[in-house]
C-alpha cells in the first residue's frame, strides 16, 4: 500500500498495480537491520528477527525502479522503513518516516523527478491462501493412575484412531498438564503438577518420540489449557497456581515456550482449548469459584480476546478436539462438582461460535484428554468418574467423526488415567 502522511509518518494505503518483471533480483535475502539498495534491482527483505531500514540511492534518474518483497510474511511484526536519502518520497521531503508493515507485501517504487521523488506504483499484499497439511496421528501422555501415582507413560494414536499400548515414559511424571502442536507436525507437553506445580516442557518429534525435560519458562501452574494457532504455533493459557490465573505463554514454531503474557479474560482453571478456522484458537468453560461457560477467542497471531458470553452447560474438567478440518468440539466434564459427570457436547463453528448443548455419547466423565487424528476427526481418551462413591479411572476412548458426532465407547488400551493431555502430530498417515 502506498505511503500516505499521517502525523509525519507514511503508512500503508492505496491501490494495487501489477508487479514488474525484468529486474535484476538480488540472490542474497536481506536479514540485517539496514541495507542500501540500488536502482534496477529487486530485494527480498526478511524481517523475522528485526525491523529493517532500507536506504534508497542518493542519486536517481527518472524511471529508476526498485522492488522490495516480504520474504517471510513478517513485515507486520517487524516493519520495513524507507530512508529516501535526501530525495523526496511522494512529494514529501526526507524528514518524513515511511513505513511498510503489511504481511506479504511487495513494494514497487519508481523515481519520477526532483519534485515528487520516489513514487510507489504498486504495493500489493499477497494473501496467504493455502493451508499446511493437517496432522494425521496423535499422542496422549502423562496423567495419574488409580493409585494416584503420577505418570509419564505415553500412547500413540494412529491415523485411523487406534490407541497403541503404553510406551515407556520420558520426562518428569506429572498430571493435569497441557499439550498442543507446533511446527505443523510436532507436539509439546508443558506445565502440570508433580505434587507441586511445574513449568517444565517436553517436545514430541514428528515420529511421536517424547523428548527429555526442557527447563521451564513462565509461571508454573496446573489445570491449564492449550491449543494450536497460526498453523505452526501454540498457546498455553489460564490454569491454577495458588489461585486461578489468566496468563498465557506462546510457543513458537520451533517449540520454544515464551515468557508470560499478561492475563486476558476471566481467570479460571479446568477449562479446555482447541483450534478453529484453521489458524485460530478458542478457550472455553472452566472453574473460578463456580463452574463457568464463557469463552475466549485467540487470533492467528496468538492474541487472546476478552470474554464471550457463555453458551451451554457450565462445567470444568472437560475436553476438546478438532473435527472437519476447521471446527472444534467441547465435551464431557463436571457441571456440579465431584460425582456429577456429563457427556454433553458443544460444537464450535469455523468462525468460533459455540453452539448449544447437544447429546453426547459414551461414559460420562472428566479430566481426560482429546486431540485430532486422520486430518479431520477427533478422539476423546481416558478420564475419571465416580462409581459407587469411589474414584474410577478409565482407559476407554470415543472417536469423533468429521461431522462432530461422538461414537460409543471403544475398549480401553493402556493404563487408565486422569489428568493426561493429548495433541496431534505428524502429517504422515
Amino acid at each position: 500500500m502506498s505511503g500516505i502522511i499521517v502525523n509525519n509518518v507514511a503508512r500503508a494505503s492505496g491501490t494495487i498495480a501489477a508487479t514488474p518483471g525484468g529486474l535484476d533480483w538480488s540472490t542474497a535475502v536481506v536479514t540485517g537491520s539496514t541495507v542500501t539498495v540500488e536502482a534496477g534491482k529487486g530485494y527480498f527483505i526478511n524481517t523475522t528477527s528485526n525491523a529493517c531500514t532500507v536506504t534508497l540511492p542518493a542519486s536517481a534518474d527518472p524511471g529508476d525502479q526498485i522492488v522490495l518483497a516480504d520474504y517471510a510474511r513478517t513485515w507486520a511484526t517487524n516493519a520495513v522503513t524507507l530512508d529516501s536519502n535526501g530525495n523526496n518520497f511522494q512529494g514529501e521531503s526526507d524528514v518524513f518516516t515511511v513505513d511498510y508493515d503489511t504481511a506479504g507485501q511487495s513494494l514497487n517504487i519508481v523515481y519520477a523527478d526532483s519534485t515528487n521523488g520516489w513514487l510507489p506504483v504498486s504495493d500489493d499484499a499477497v494473501a496467504f491462501d493455502h493451508s499446511p497439511p493437517p496432522t494425521q496421528r496423535g499422542i496422549i501422555a502423562f496423567g495419574n493412575a488409580p493409585n494416584d501415582a503420577v505418570s509419564n507413560l505415553s500412547n500413540l494414536i494412529s491415523s485411523s484412531g487406534v490407541v497403541a499400548t503404553d510406551q515407556t515414559g520420558v520426562g518428569t511424571a506429572r498430571k493435569v498438564i497441557g499439550a498442543a502442536g507446533y511446527g505443523g507436525d510436532k507436539a509439546i507437553f508443558a506445565f502440570g503438577t508433580t505434587g507441586s506445580v511445574s513449568n517444565l516442557s517436553n517436545l514430541v518429534n514428528n515420529s511421536g518420540t517424547v523428548q527429555s525435560d526442557t527447563s521451564g519458562v513462565g509461571s508454573a501452574r496446573r489445570s491449564l489449557a492449550a491449543a494450536d494457532y497460526g498453523y505452526d504455533k501454540s498457546i498455553f493459557a489460564f490454569g491454577f497456581t495458588n489461585a486461578a490465573t489468566g496468563i498465557s505463554n506462546l510457543v513458537n514454531n520451533v517449540g520454544t515456550v515464551q515468557s508470560d503474557v499478561s492475563a486476558v479474560g476471566t481467570a479460571r482453571y479446568g477449562l479446555a482449548g482447541n483450534t478453529y478456522g484453521g489458524d485460530k484458537a478458542i478457550f472455553a468453560y472452566g472453574y473460578t469459584n463456580a463452574m463457568v461457560s464463557m469463552s475466549n477467542l485467540v487470533s492467528n497471531s496468538g492474541v487472546i480476546a476478552s470474554d464471550v458470553s457463555g453458551v451451554g452447560t457450565a462445567r470444568d474438567g472437560l475436553m476438546s478436539c478438532g473435527f472437519g478440518g476447521d471446527k472444534a468440539i467441547f465435551a464431557y466434564g463436571m457441571p456440579g462438582g465431584s460425582g456429577n459427570y456429563v457427556s454433553t457436547r458443544n460444537l464450535v463453528s469455523n468462525t468460533g461460535v459455540v453452539a448449544a448443548d447437544a447429546s453426547g455419547a459414551g461414559t460420562a466423565r472428566a479430566n481426560g484428554a482429546a486431540c485430532s487424528y486422520g486430518g479431520d476427526k477427533g478422539i476423546f481418551v481416558r478420564g475419571t468418574s465416580v462409581v459407587d462413591g469411589s474414584g474410577y479411572w478409565h482407559s476407554i476412548s470415543n472417536l469423533v467423526n468429521n461431522s462432530g458426532v461422538i461414537g460409543s465407547d471403544v475398549t480401553g488400551v493402556g493404563t487408565a488415567q486422569e489428568g493426561p493431555a493429548a495433541s496431534g502430530y505428524s502429517t504422515s498417515a
